[in-house]
């Protein structure tokens, strides 16, 4: 085989285990979320993972019999987040916060956020779509 040929071959294999790896890594939200599965979490934030193509948000939190508990909070890609209000800074380890989202199908402490309040009052969206395609506008929807 010509070295032209054989260059031409690896190039065209490459770009299709390429193609292949971005979308088998992504999924769907009924696939892996309940919709019927809303949670609201209390905790306080012990990472943030802002990066493509979803940011996650790690939160410690504490059940009646002072057991601690880390939930994952996956949320949007970070310029969905941005059209939304966020900024990197926005949700920094420490802060307290109360979370809404769709629990993970398989029963892991995964979650779909939804919303996220402080303390202090201040709500940041992640602007999904609900059930009926409006986004949620508020931390009491």
């Amino acid at each position: 085989m010509k070295w032209n040929t054989m260059a031409r071959l690896l190039v065209a294999c490459s770009a299709m285990l390429g193609a292949a790896t971005v979308v088998l890594g992504h999924h769907s939200f009924a696939a892996q979320y309940d919709s019927e599965q809303l949670v609201n979490l209390q905790g306080t934030v012990t990472n943030v993972e802002w990066m493509n193509p979803h940011t996650f948000f790690y939160v410690d939190v504490v059940d009646a019999e002072g057991h601690s508990t880390n939930w994952a909070v996956e949320g949007g890609a970070p310029n969905v987040l941005y059209r939304r209000g966020w900024k990197p800074d926005s949700l920094k380890a420490g802060d307290k916060v109360n979370i809404s989202g769709h629990k993970a199908r398989d029963g892991s402490n995964l979650v779909r956020g939804l919303t996220f309040e402080f303390t202090d009052g201040r709500c940041l969206f992640f602007g999904v779509a609900g059930l009926d395609g409006a986004a949620v506008e508020s931390c009491s929807d």
